[in-house]
C-alpha cells in the first residue's frame, strides 16, 4: 500500500479521462498561474478619445507670426491699390494725351452764318480777329414765329461761356427771353462808337446789347466783362 500524497501535489501519472491519451508529467495546470491567452482589449471610450485627439491639428500659437501678419497687412493693401490705380492712371493719360480728353468739342459756325445770310431777314455780322484761345462750341440758325435767331456759342480763353445772338425778333420779346425778366439796362458801353448797352442777365451772367432798326445783337454769358467786350468789338 502506497503512502498518501499531499493534496496539492500533481500525480506523476495522472489518469486521463476515458478515450484521451495520457498527459506527460509537468503539462498539467499550475496552481496560481494566469491562463495563457490574448491581452485584454482597451476600453472603447478611451480608444475613441485617443483617436479623436490624434486626428485634430495641434494649434501652434506664435506671437511672432501673428505680429508679422499684422505688419504685412497695410503693405499688402497698398500694393493691391497700386495695382488698381496704375492702369487707371495710364488710361487717363492716354485719354487726355491722345484722344483729346477734357478738350471742348468745337464746331464750324460757317454753315449757320451762311444760312442766316441766305435768309436775308437781318444784317449778319461775324467776329473777326479773335485770338486762338476762343473756341466755337455751338452754332445754329432758327426761324421762329415772329422772326429768326442766329446763335453762336463760344468758350473764352479763360474757359468761360459767351453767346452771340443776332435776331429780328422785337426787342420787347427777345430781351426778356434771353436775359429773363430781371435783365435791366446798366448804362452805355463804349465799343468802337456803336451804341451798346450793358445789361444784367440770369444768375451771374452779364450782357452787352446793341439795338438797331430791324436787328438786335446780344453778347451774353458768364465770361468776364473784358472778354464780352472783345467779342462784341470783333463783330464785322
Amino acid at each position: 500500500m502506497e503512502p498518501a500524497q499531499p493534496a496539492d501535489r500533481v500525480p506523476a501519472d495522472p489518469t486521463p479521462p476515458d478515450g484521451q491519451p495520457p498527459l506527460p508529467p509537468g503539462d498539467g495546470p499550475v496552481t496560481g498561474a494566469a491562463p495563457a491567452g490574448p491581452a485584454p482589449a482597451a476600453e472603447p471610450a478611451l480608444v475613441a478619445a485617443a483617436d479623436d485627439r490624434a486626428g485634430e491639428p495641434v494649434p501652434v500659437r506664435s506671437g511672432r507670426a501673428e505680429k508679422s501678419r499684422s505688419e504685412r497687412s497695410p503693405k499688402d493693401m497698398a500694393l493691391s491699390l497700386l495695382v488698381l490705380l496704375v492702369p487707371i492712371a495710364l488710361l487717363l493719360a492716354f485719354y487726355r494725351g491722345f484722344l483729346g480728353g477734357e478738350q471742348p468739342t468745337t464746331v464750324d459756325a460757317v454753315p449757320a452764318y451762311e444760312q442766316a445770310r441766305a435768309a436775308n431777314v437781318f444784317p449778319v455780322t461775324e467776329p473777326s480777329g479773335l485770338g486762338s484761345g476762343w473756341r466755337t462750341v455751338s452754332a445754329s440758325f432758327r426761324t421762329v414765329d415772329d422772326g429768326a435767331n442766329l446763335r453762336v456759342g463760344y468758350l473764352t480763353p479763360e474757359g468761360r461761356g459767351a453767346q452771340l445772338v443776332q435776331s429780328n425778333v422785337p426787342p420787347e420779346r427777345l430781351l426778356p427771353a434771353e436775359l429773363t425778366a430781371e435783365g435791366q439796362p446798366q448804362g452805355p458801353a463804349d465799343l468802337g462808337g456803336a451804341n451798346w448797352q450793358r445789361y444784367t442777365g440770369r444768375g451771374n451772367e452779364q450782357a452787352l446789347v446793341l439795338l438797331e432798326p430791324g436787328r438786335t445783337v446780344i453778347v451774353v454769358g458768364d465770361a468776364r466783362d473784358n472778354e464780352l467786350r472783345e467779342l462784341a468789338g470783333a463783330l464785322r
